[in-house]
């Protein structure tokens, strides 16, 4: 009872705060340890998922349940319920983005929230609010968050929650008088005595039951004792004195007790004459069979057990309650039995205002190049898809951003949407600034060894050991230090050996060994990689496998395979040699990866627009060549491609074929490759 009401306390040194749960749950956690006495806690929380409130609201993570249920003690986070939308505004406004509240956590006042909310609006700590409303009626609760036209809603809803009750914080001390004493209880031991308590109230009330049957049978025994001389019974009670006589005549004449006496007496005259012996029979054996069954649950433990189930079953029957509260996995990194996730390569994007998802893998089928595409993004007004890659759900996420700074995530903590979906703002992921903004994102395994280096837009490089990076706080650490206008535009993972590959919009490429690039602290900004001409700028970074050929795609859609002997090793800081001919048809080059026969690509537009196409089905050609179709721009430009696995389910679609104009070289160039 205490787990399904909740309670709160304060006593002289000690404290309880038992939240309230859900009754069908309790009802089936009860069930299972009368099933199973040897049943842990983790096998508790099968049925028990966790406190649910009369408010709803959520819970974020499990950890926190599991460790309250475990030892008694323990603190679970509380979230309001919130939807951003778009609002139609009043009086010929137009519409705005609002942040729709319609559940608050347990015990949180709403009109002290909206108060709270207004006043921190007042004194600028939150800005990007124009209007609060309270339109709470009969249907729910409901209060609307006006956010600015210039603001991010998202922004301004994790500060809500950082700021206000939105968000909060509870204690869960499971204590409670055991006998007489305080105890901190875990989850089974609530139940446990809860298990106790009804076995001695079906004890009693069995007992109870025994006692009033028995005493029935015993004044029928008498009746039927009474009804075989019914004659003599009457003449008895006739020539009686009074009421006293009549019973010591009868105990005296009849085998009688007094009490059986006492009941033949007090029986009116008609009802005498009017006994029938096989009814009070038919009762007799009634009120025996009762008294043996009612002895048989007395003597045997399982039978009390049986009944308190029974009981707890009709109970669920009588009063079906579905569960209110939803309990969520904690973005924040409060992720518990992560075996539990499945271990599978998916596909994670996000989009230039930040939104990102995760899909597996499989979603995407192949196609043959030049195909149309499916969509694969479904983003705002003015957005596109920026990035793209394929990990293992698993994976740790490197989020690096336009400031320097670098921030970690499990894959899986990224939610998965669905193919067509927006997907999920990056800031309700990691504690960013207002105005940052994450640029690229890298996968790494958790025992990785090695470097990280880094390219920026304005065409620095630099490396820095793995290590510097095992251990990152919720709100970041500095990765690199940019200088003013720069950007990064390409982080990889690089064994101290390897060579690395850069190439610029313009379409020049430089090949070079990571030795000429020194390990350097996190708070650094590199050295020189290329030198880049008026209005150029680096695009892309690779690691070179030797094994692998060189893809080079372009805005417009075309790309190439070459062999890697094409591109000569040079010294860093280079002016770097041609990656092919670009012009107004082919657009600039866009990106640089390594493939083999045996992978696929995934192309994306700028429009949201995905194909996926087996390596083999892209014509090897020459360094120099422009290359052929991969992909017919309908809505854009290309954003972005990625590598993945091959899948053989390709849809039938013709592929382009490739023009003399697509294989012609555009010529060697000069290029030094000085230091």
């Amino acid at each position: 009872m205490l787990l399904l009401n909740g309670v709160s306390g304060i006593a002289v040194g000690m404290a309880t705060n038992i939240p309230p749960h859900n009754l069908c749950e309790i009802v089936d956690g009860t069930i299972a340890l009368i099933d199973n006495p040897d049943i842990t806690v983790d096998g508790l929380m099968q049925y028990v998922k966790g406190p649910d409130f009369p408010t709803a609201a959520t819970i974020i993570g499990t950890s926190e349940i599991k460790k309250a249920y475990e030892t008694g003690r323990g603190s679970i986070k509380m979230s309001a319920v919130s939807t951003i939308e778009e609002i139609q505004g009043g009086g010929g406004r137009q519409s705005r983005t609002a942040i729709i509240v319609t559940e608050i956590p347990y015990q949180v006042n709403k009109a002290k929230l909206v108060e709270t909310i207004a006043d921190l609006v007042k004194n600028k700590r939150i800005e990007g609010i124009s209007d609060i409303r309270e339109e709470s009626d009969r249907d729910g609760m409901r209060i609307v968050i006006e956010v600015k036209k210039d603001a991010n809603a998202q922004v301004v809803l994790n500060l809500l929650y950082k700021h206000t009750s939105l968000q909060v914080s509870d204690g869960i001390i499971m204590l409670a008088l055991v006998d007489g004493t305080p105890k901190v209880l875990n989850l089974k031991e609530c139940l446990y005595y809860y298990l106790e308590h009804q076995k001695e109230v079906i004890t009693r009330r069995t007992r109870y039951d025994l006692n009033k049957t028995e005493e029935r049978a015993h004044i029928l025994r008498g009746l039927v004792i009474a009804q075989a001389s019914i004659d003599e019974v009457v003449e008895v009670c006739k020539n009686a004195r009074d009421k006293t006589d009549c019973v010591q005549k009868l105990t005296a004449n009849f085998a009688l007790d007094e009490r059986q006496a006492t009941a033949v007496a007090e029986l009116r005259l008609f009802r005498i004459s009017h006994l029938e012996v096989d009814k009070l029979n038919e009762e007799l054996n009634e009120l025996e069979n009762a008294i043996a069954d009612f002895k048989d649950i007395l003597a045997n433990e399982s039978r009390v057990l049986e009944i308190v189930k029974n009981d707890l079953l009709e109970i669920k029957r009588k009063y079906p309650s579905e569960r209110k509260t939803e309990i969520a996995v904690d973005f924040s990194g409060d992720i518990e039995d992560e075996d539990l996730i499945p271990v599978e390569q998916v596909v994670v994007s996000m989009t230039h205002s930040g939104y990102v998802k995760r899909l597996p893998v499989n979603e995407y089928h192949a196609q043959n190049r030049g195909g149309k595409g499916i969509t694969a993004h479904r983003p705002k007004e003015e957005d596109f898809v920026e990035k793209m890659f394929v990990c293992s759900s698993h994976d740790f996420l490197l989020l690096f951003s336009d400031r320097g700074r670098v921030y970690r995530i499990k894959a899986y903590e990224i939610p998965e949407a669905a193919r067509t979906a927006r997907g999920r703002a990056v800031v309700n992921l990691v504690q960013i600034s207002q105005d940052e903004k994450i640029t690229p994102i890298i996968p790494v395994k958790a025992d990785a060894e090695g470097y990280i280096a880094f390219a920026t837009r304005g065409g620095l490089i630099k490396k820095t050991k793995i290590e510097e990076f095992a251990r990152i706080n919720k709100n970041g650490k500095i990765a690199i230090k940019l200088n003013d206008d720069d950007t990064l535009i390409s982080v990889q993972f690089t064994t101290g050996n390897d060579e690395l590959m850069i190439a610029s919009k313009g379409g020049k490429c430089i090949r070079f060994d990571e030795g000429n690039v020194r390990s350097m602290g996190r708070d650094t900004a590199g050295v020189k990689a290329m030198k880049l001409g008026e209005d150029d700028a680096l695009v892309d970074m690779l690691v070179v496998d030797e094994n692998k050929d060189v893809l080079t795609v372009t805005t417009g859609g075309y790309g190439k395979r070459s062999r890697i002997e094409d591109y000569r090793v040079q010294g860093r800081a280079g002016k770097g040699i041609k990656a092919g001919t670009f012009n107004e048809v082919t657009g600039n080059l866009i990106n640089l990866k390594q493939v083999t026969d045996e992978d696929d690509i995934m192309i994306i537009s700028d429009g949201g627009t995905i194909i996926r196409m087996h390596c083999d089905s892209i014509s090897r050609i020459g360094r120099g060549a422009r290359g052929v179709r991969l992909m017919r721009l309908k809505d854009g430009l290309v954003a972005t491609v990625a590598v993945t696995e091959r899948d053989d389910e390709a849809e039938t679609q013709a592929p382009e074929e490739a023009t003399p104009e697509d294989l012609q070289e555009g010529g060697e160039d000069s290029a030094n490759s000085e230091e």
